[in-house]
């Protein structure tokens, strides 16, 4: 006997908000909170749902009765199937306006603090082509699109080199171009997979494990840098070289040409050896002079020109004089701290990962920076009483901590402390928001800033000032 569908229908909805993870909010008769991975607020559309809770529902709309004036026309043919953009049919002063919403909305209602005035969101100048770093991943069984399968013809070239199809770890769609990284990204990726094809290197199958294939990772630089690095996940030497040295003379302006052998389970190069082929291990970025040096491995705010946006707001914000001791929790490879030590006495880094620790303390030797100083180890254990004791009592703290934002230990370490200031940088206002209402007690929130580092998606950046209650 057949299951009964549970799949529902509603008609003439209408979306009258976005919500989180990019999807929109329309409101189903009974109330209940509808998320439409395809519609834009302003949209009146009929609904078919996907799942059912018991507090929303989720759908896709499957007939649109009225277009919303907050529309635009998408510039990516891989919209909607690709899952990086997903606002792309949002004017770009309208994701704007949502993403202010939604950390006003995130501080107010899950902070339930006190807030000034929120400064109005800091766009960024460039809305495409805007990333220094983009990963894509080789599969022998790409992803058919419907028209392909609709098609009835026999589809032979199955090779792909793009992204994973969203929620499907073993599904790539193959991209023709992508509007996220500046050329030569485009070229350089349809290279390698025009050259490669027509050589009969095999492409990764995730299913079987084996193929030769297996990543492409791109970085650029606003200094005019590329860093490419295949992954490897046979071990054959005729048939690299033969790709590597192909693209290396196909595009003699890569400064970094790398590359790793990895037959693990999983794609990760953080505890592989990376190789260089040809150039240099590594790149440089640059910021008011400064100079960070970035390897396959190193992190570094993906959009260059807002990060410099994104930091100026935090010095701002931390208000130094010449005279203070500035503690940088979360410092990863020590570019905010560098970038605010012309004005301080003296900034102490913490981070956990060693190797972002060694690129930290590499570029200060590099920018001749001697009055920052770096310390590796867990966040939640290395910042305590002894700590503080060997580096002395901090004026203003600036954190700037993963998703998850910071562990309730570092809170309380916090507010033991209790420096004048605390300037909170936050890829997560929810997060964020949590974190402030456990500050609240002796924190009153002065300034916020959000900043758009990534249009074209939901995500925000947000900063934060604290200052000691008296």
């Amino acid at each position: 006997m057949r299951k009964k569908s549970r799949r529902q229908t509603f008609e003439n909805v209408e979306v009258i908000d976005a919500g989180a993870k990019g999807k929109s909010v329309g409101k189903a008769p009974d109330g209940r909170v509808i998320f439409l991975s395809n519609a834009v607020p302003g949209d009146v559309v009929d609904v078919m749902t996907t799942k059912k809770r018991r507090a929303y529902f989720e759908g896709v709309a499957t007939h649109f009765h009225q277009l919303s004036d907050k529309r635009t026309s998408p510039k990516c043919e891989h919209f909607g199937i690709c899952g990086g953009c997903k606002w792309q049919h949002m004017s770009y002063q309208h994701q704007l306006h949502f993403k202010q919403k939604e950390v006003e909305n995130n501080l107010r209602r899950i902070g339930g603090i006190e807030l000034p005035e929120v400064t109005p969101i800091l766009g960024s100048k460039k809305q495409y082509f805007y990333r220094n770093k983009m990963e894509f991943s080789f599969s022998n069984s790409r992803w058919l699109t419907e028209a392909e399968i609709n098609s009835g013809d026999a589809i032979e070239d199955r090779n792909a080199l793009g992204f994973h199809i969203p929620g499907m770890w073993d599904k790539i769609l193959d991209i023709k171009k992508c509007h996220l990284q500046a050329d030569p990204s485009n070229a350089i990726r349809l290279e390698v997979k025009k050259f490669a094809t027509e050589n009969g290197l095999s492409f990764f199958d995730p299913r079987q494990q084996n193929g030769l294939l297996r990543t492409l990772m791109l970085r650029t630089s606003s200094t005019g840098e590329i860093m490419l690095l295949i992954q490897f996940f046979e071990d054959n030497p005729e048939q690299r070289e033969l790709l590597l040295t192909h693209v290396q003379k196909k595009f003699p302006e890569i400064t970094a040409l790398l590359y790793v052998i990895n037959q693990k389970q999983n794609d990760t190069i953080y505890d592989q050896e990376v190789i260089c082929f040809s150039g240099r291990d590594h790149i440089f970025e640059e910021m008011e002079g400064l100079q960070f040096k970035i390897n396959a491995k190193s992190f570094y705010q993906t959009n260059s020109e807002q990060a410099y946006e994104l930091y100026k707001v935090a010095r701002d914000f931390a208000g130094l004089t010449g005279n203070e001791l500035v503690y940088d929790l979360y410092t990863g490879t020590g570019t905010i701290a560098q970038f605010v030590s012309k004005k301080a006495a003296k900034v102490v880094g913490v981070e956990s990962v060693p190797e972002a620790i060694e690129d930290a303390k590499a570029n200060s030797i590099h920018n001749g920076i001697s009055n920052v100083e770096f310390s590796v180890g867990d966040m939640k254990t290395v910042f305590n009483d002894d700590f503080i004791a060997q580096h002395g009592h901090p004026d203003v703290v600036i954190t700037d901590p993963p998703r998850d934002g910071m562990h309730k230990l570092v809170v309380e370490q916090l507010l033991q402390v209790a420096p004048q200031k605390i300037v909170y940088v936050s890829c997560n206002s929810a997060t964020q928001a949590r974190d402030l209402a456990l500050l609240n007690e002796k924190y009153q929130v002065m300034r916020v800033q959000p900043v758009d580092m990534f249009p074209q998606t939901h995500h925000v950046e947000n900063v934060v000032l604290l200052e000691k209650r008296v």
